[in-house]
């Protein structure tokens, strides 16, 4: 019993381990848009060119939109808008305000932090 115990807590530490790990990585735009739901609740991390700001003042809403090699993404941001047509790397938070049939509905991508850029020597 106590054999199986320390297998256990050792298996979860593993999974748990390597959750984060995989945290770090940055996700395409395309897996998001393709399956939705696999991301719902969870932070991640975008990289792609920042473009189409909009910015409504009377609501305080910002948003941009995020374009990788393999798609585009709008995003939601309390920050400053980026600047645009510049490479820019974010952490975010997938939501979905429903999911009918399987099917997600009203995906919201929220920006929770802007890194910086490395300079290039």
């Amino acid at each position: 019993m106590k054999k199986l115990l320390v297998q256990m807590t050792l298996i979860l530490a593993i999974v748990l381990i390597g959750n984060h790990a995989s945290a770090n990585e940055i996700v395409s735009i395309n897996d998001i848009n393709t399956s939705p739901v696999n991301f719902d609740g969870k932070e991640v991390k975008l990289r792609g060119i920042a473009k189409n700001p909009t910015r409504l003042p009377l609501v305080n809403l910002k948003s941009y939109v995020l374009e990788d090699k393999s798609g585009e993404i709008p995003v939601l941001t309390e920050f400053d808008l980026p600047k645009m047509n510049e490479e820019i790397t974010i952490r975010v938070r997938v939501k979905i305000l429903a999911i009918i049939n399987g099917e997600a509905m009203g995906l919201t991508v929220t920006e929770l932090e802007r890194y910086e850029q490395q300079q290039k020597i």
